[in-house]
């Protein structure tokens, strides 16, 4: 399968939004990350973005003052859960009640 630079973007911009939500859950992740770190987000259950990741993080050039690489593999991401509280339909909207 060949992703298109739309498809990889999309994809890395969803790990990468989950990935801050994921570490703003659990600091402990986040303090095992050096400050200065480029974090390489490796899906596991996407081999050709975890292979385009990868091979991505590989051609930089990095001298030996530069940031460590530092990679995350992934197992999987859960899928998307809607954040509404008891939504019903209704013909009739109840008037707004003021606070």
């Amino acid at each position: 399968m060949n992703y298109s630079r739309e498809t990889i973007a999309e994809k890395n911009m969803t790990l990468s939004f989950e990935f801050e939500r994921y570490i703003l859950e659990h600091p402990d992740l986040l303090a095992q990350i050096p400050p200065e770190a480029e974090v390489i987000l490796l899906p596991k259950d996407d081999p050709e973005l975890y292979r385009i990741n990868l091979e991505a993080a590989q051609k930089v050039e990095y001298s030996a003052d530069a940031p460590p690489l530092v990679y995350i593999e992934i197992e999987a991401l859960a899928p998307a859960r809607s954040r509404l509280v008891n939504p019903h339909l209704t013909f009739r909207p109840s008037p707004l009640v003021s606070r």
